[in-house]
């Protein structure tokens, strides 16, 4: 089928290629270009102009409008998935297995979009570095869920009319939403990209902790494996509070989900991370991040040291998305 990874890994390269291009949009970004010097650089430069036909604004208006048109798509594609759960009776149960994750990741894709159309409707000419990047990782996980929606309609759904149907409309999708992201990065993101707070330097994370919280990082990390840095209160991440992984029960924790369990949920940036710590083992089990856990950190014992592990794959009978060993949903 046309619509698979190599896809995603020509976009990520369309991507790079676009900053290099010596053709520049406008000398100011408010200044209103035609679509086809806007397109120029993007995967599919005749389908950009096709979502911009008729058009004719800045950079930033096209991005909006392209935004509104892919939250739209998202809508009706949602909508689409309820229809097909409707009557599940209809299909087999790997077909039914394959749609529920792709109603789920429906669900979060229209969600990532709403908050992304918010954003660059109300966005000025700048946006702060966290917000973009915020942006920025949302769309890209739009793609990255329809991919995953795609895969397990393709390893687990018997019913070929529902694969071709729903494969093609994630086709579609997809090449809209790539068309998003690309506007959105020369619009906003390509202004942040020299300014980020998670440098890291001599290996070491840039985390700042009261010091009850760090005599007790320190001593799980053990003499000589410190991670922790000086630096500046700006450049530093605030962490409020940890806890410890260890499979021989010497930590807060034997298990992770346990550790995810109880960490405070719909916390601020300013309420600062919460750091789980998983000491070195072979830890079976599947690890999934609500959404309502926000700000948390984890961070393994080293390579080779922390290991999550799982047994569930396509030939037994799970999808591709209930495959995964570890998944946060954002």
């Amino acid at each position: 089928m046309a619509f698979n990874s190599l896809y995603f890994r020509i976009l990520c390269v369309s991507l790079v290629l676009s900053f290099l291009t010596s053709i520049s949009i406008a000398d100011n970004n408010h200044e209103a270009v035609p679509p086809e010097t806007i397109c120029y650089s993007t995967l599919d430069p005749s389908y950009c102009k096709s979502v911009l036909a008729n058009q004719n604004g800045s950079i930033y208006d096209y991005c909006r409008i392209s935004v509104r048109k892919s939250l739209s798509q998202s809508r009706k594609f949602l909508n689409n998935m309820y229809s097909y759960l409707q009557h599940p009776s209809s299909y087999s149960q790997p077909t039914i297995r394959a749609l529920e994750d792709c109603q789920f990741l429906a669900e979060l894709n229209f969600e990532y979009l709403s908050t992304t159309r918010g954003t660059v409707d109300k966005a000025s000419d700048v946006l702060p570095t966290s917000q973009a990047s915020d942006v920025h990782t949302l769309l890209s996980a739009v793609l990255t869920n329809q991919q995953t929606c795609l895969d397990g309609l393709q390893t687990s759904a018997s019913d070929s009319r529902v694969k071709n149907d729903l494969s093609s409309q994630l086709s579609e999708n997809a090449k809209l939403d790539s068309v998003s992201l690309y506007l959105f990065t020369k619009a906003w993101d390509s202004e942040n990209k020299t300014s980020t707070s998670w440098q890291h330097q001599n290996e070491r994370l840039p985390l700042k902790m009261p010091n009850k919280v760090r005599a007790i990082y320190d001593s799980a990390r053990g003499q000589g494996k410190k991670l922790l840095q000086t630096m500046d209160d700006n450049e530093s991440v605030l962490v409020s509070d940890i806890v410890v992984v260890s499979k021989d029960g010497s930590g807060n924790f034997i298990t992770i989900n346990d550790a995810i369990a109880a960490a405070p949920n719909n916390t601020a940036a300013t309420d600062g991370y919460f750091i789980i710590f998983i000491a070195e083992g072979v830890y079976q089990e599947y690890v999934s991040i609500a959404k309502s856990k926000k700000f948390l950190m984890l961070i393994g014992d080293g390579i080779n040291r922390t290991i999550i592990t799982g047994d569930h794959n396509v030939v037994d009978g799970f999808t591709t998305f209930n495959s995964a060993t570890f998944g946060k949903h954002l």
